[in-house]
Parts: structure tokens; C-alpha cells; sequence
């Protein structure tokens, strides 16, 4: 039955998906931020278009009357971390202009290439985790083709004209979308769903990205660069080696690009509090400025005091909520202020046990949009991390006992 269940094509998992938005690889950075705050996306797909033209009879390209051809690839993807992780560095916040005129490409990780990867309709699930296990991050779907209108629209709209390549559009498979189709039939993978991860082996103690709480927060910018490749976060634990919160991408990504400069001068606790999901308390900010004054940068500060009165705003919002979980909803402003109102949680890390099982586990970190769960001993010191690239190496070695 479940191996039945992982021969089923992607296609099934994109029914109801969005297509994707993009950009051109030629983009600038600052193409990118003005797009990504525009469009409200948590990212952004790269895309490299080429064209190639008909030849002749005689065999030569007629560059005149040859017919254009386009094919378009995505390259990569872009999200608000990225930015940020590129702003925060001391060469880019003296002269954050400059930086902004950069190319795109220089945001394409080269640190682990094949993270976005292009699969047929027609592709098996298990063809699919296949290829999540050997690096991918993100799957690249055509989507089914939509009725004539639907397509004329998109043709005609100037804002959604990006969706669409090779007269096509496309969507985001990810390993959330492929951990919540194995949830929905959990039942088939008995008994493994309900046994321990611990024992089975799925606590990673190597992968754990972490930083001390008084560190300075300059430090965890390559962290934070490797935990978006490895779609984890970054924990922040105390000297006894506790688990006090996390820096996580998912609120990152719903921050403004400001935020390297709260990086570049704040502690790594400190950090945490000002990307919470009601905003920065107002001394943060004021820390932050003054320690860019006597840092001479100039340039950083004059990109804080533009945001200046948003933050202001989310400082509000921030008292208000300072007791209480913080809901969808609860930020007051976009963006453009610096926090998103779509924030959900705060910067609490989610957590499990050596004892809890599988099943938990993946309802823990699908409820709260996660990829990953901390593991703690009772307590509280940190003993490792799950991933959802774990879990599928546990369910495909279970695929490969029952076949």
C-alpha cells in the first residue's frame, strides 16, 4: 500500500498550488528587495532565459529572419534572508547602495549547487524524495495547463507576466508538501510512525548549527546562511548549553532589510528579541543607531532612519503583545515598516524529546511551518535537531524493506 501511495506522480501533490513568480537572473539585488516587497512572497524564482534562433537551409543562423526561440530555466530562488545575510557584511553596510547594485547571481548559493532542480509532471513521489535526499531543495513543477482564459490573463496582466516560461507556468514542490502527503496515509507506515526517533536513529547531533547568547550576532551570519541551505535555524543557548530561542529564517523572511544592521552591532539575545513577531523594542533600536554612529556607518544608519517611524509602530506592537503568543495577525504594519503582519509565532524554538515519536514529531513541525525540530533532554540542554530530510530517509529505507 505505501509503495503504492510513493508511485502516485508529482503532479497530484501541485493541485491548487500557486505559480511561481519570478525574476531574471540579470536582476540587481535591489530589483529583488523591490520586488519581494511588492509581491508580499516569502521568495522569488530566478529564472535564465536564452534564445535560440531557426537555422537556415543552408545550416547558418539567420540572425535577421531566424525565429527566437526561448528556454528558460530556474536557476535559483531568493528570499528576504538572502538579502539581508548580503547587507549585513561590514563591506556591504558601509555602502549599502552600492551593494543593492549588485547582481542577483552573487545571492545564488554555490555552497551546495542542485538545491533547485526541474522534474516532470509525470514524476514519481519516490523519484521525487529521491532527489530531496541528494541535495534538492526546491522542485521545480510544470503546472497543468490552465483553460484559455485563465492563460489569457496571465499573458495580458503586466504583474503576473513573470509567471509564465516556455509558455508554461510553474510551482515550488518542497519537502514540507511531500512530509504533509506522507501525514495524510502516517497509517500506512506503521509501526515505524509511532516509534521513538531516537530510536530510530533520527536525532542528527553534527548538523546542529548554535550560538551563545551574549555572542555577537555578526558572527551567526554564515550560520544563518547554512541553515537556509539546510532549512534549519540557528539556536541560541546559554553557557550550560540550554536552548533559550532560535534565529530562525521563517521570521527573517517577514523582516526588512534594516535588519543587518541590527546583525552587524547587537548581541546574538539581543538579535532575537528585535526580529520578534511583534517588532523591535524602541531601545534596540536606539542601540542599534548609536552603535552605527560610533562604527561610522553613516550609510546603514540612514537605511535605519528610513524605517525609522515603521519600527516605531512595531515597537507598539510589540509591548502590547510582550506576554502573549503572538498571532497571525497580530503585526500592525508590512514590509515597508519592517514586520509582516503574516508573522505567526515568536522566536521560540519548537521542541521535542529523544522519546517522542515520529508522527509527533512531523505534527509538530508542519503545525508550526518548519522543517526541523530541536531535540532537548529533559533539561532543557540541547541534544540535537530532526529534519524533514531525516524523516524521508526513514520512510525510504522503510519503502525499500517492504519492496
Amino acid at each position: 500500500m505505501a509503495v503504492s501511495l510513493l508511485s502516485h506522480e508529482v503532479s497530484d501533490l501541485c493541485l491548487g498550488k500557486p505559480s511561481l513568480r519570478s525574476l531574471s537572473v540579470s536582476a540587481t539585488i535591489g530589483d529583488a528587495l523591490t520586488a519581494l516587497k511588492r509581491s508580499g512572497e516569502n521568495s522569488l524564482s530566478v529564472w535564465n532565459c536564452v534564445c535560440s534562433r531557426r537555422r537556415s537551409d543552408n545550416g547558418n543562423v539567420d540572425s535577421i529572419l531566424g525565429e527566437c526561440k526561448e528556454f528558460c530555466e530556474c536557476v535559483g530562488k531568493i528570499c528576504m534572508v538572502d538579502v539581508v545575510c548580503f547587507l549585513g557584511k561590514e563591506e556591504n553596510l558601509k555602502n549599502p547602495i552600492s551593494a543593492l547594485q549588485s547582481p542577483i547571481s552573487v545571492l545564488i548559493s554555490n555552497d551546495s549547487p542542485g538545491l533547485v532542480r526541474h522534474l516532470r509532471p509525470h514524476t514519481r513521489v519516490w523519484e521525487a524524495i529521491a532527489v530531496i535526499l541528494d541535495g534538492a531543495q526546491n522542485l521545480v513543477i510544470p503546472l497543468k495547463s490552465r483553460n484559455s482564459t485563465r492563460r489569457k490573463l496571465v499573458h495580458n496582466n503586466s504583474i503576473n507576466s513573470s509567471t509564465v516560461h516556455n509558455n508554461r507556468e510553474y510551482c515550488w514542490l518542497t519537502v514540507e508538501d511531500i512530509i504533509r502527503y506522507l501525514l495524510n496515509s502516517i497509517g500506512l507506515f506503521s509501526p515505524i510512525s509511532v516509534q521513538p526517533i531516537n530510536a530510530l536513529n533520527l536525532i542528527d547531533t553534527e548538523n546542529v548549527l548554535s550560538i551563545h547568547y551574549h555572542d555577537p550576532a555578526s558572527s551567526i551570519l554564515p550560520l544563518i546562511h547554512k541553515s537556509l541551505i539546510n532549512q534549519t535555524s540557528v539556536a541560541i543557548i546559554d553557557e550550560d548549553g540550554k536552548i533559550l530561542g532560535e534565529i530562525s529564517t521563517f521570521v527573517l523572511n517577514y523582516c526588512d532589510e534594516s535588519v543587518a544592521a541590527a546583525i552587524a552591532t547587537l548581541s546574538a539575545g539581543d538579535l532575537m528579541a528585535f526580529i520578534d513577531c511583534g517588532g523591535p523594542p524602541e531601545d534596540l533600536i536606539q542601540l542599534v543607531k548609536e552603535r552605527l554612529e560610533e562604527r561610522n556607518l553613516k550609510a546603514a544608519l540612514e537605511l535605519m532612519e528610513e524605517d525609522s517611524s515603521g519600527m516605531s509602530s512595531s515597537s507598539s506592537a510589540y509591548n502590547s503583545s510582550s506576554d502573549e503568543e503572538c498571532s497571525p495577525g497580530s503585526g500592525k504594519i508590512g514590509r515597508s515598516g519592517g514586520y509582516s503582519s503574516r508573522v505567526g509565532r515568536r522566536s521560540e524554538a519548537i521542541v521535542c524529546y529523544p522519546w517522542s515519536s515520529l508522527v509527533a514529531v512531523m505534527i509538530q513541525a508542519l503545525s508550526h511551518r518548519v522543517s526541523y525540530v530541536w531535540v532537548v533532554e529533559e533539561d532543557g540542554s540541547l541534544a540535537g535537531i530532526v529534519t524533514f530530510a531525516g524523516m524521508l530517509k526513514v520512510f525510504q529505507e522503510s519503502l525499500k524493506a517492504m519492496s
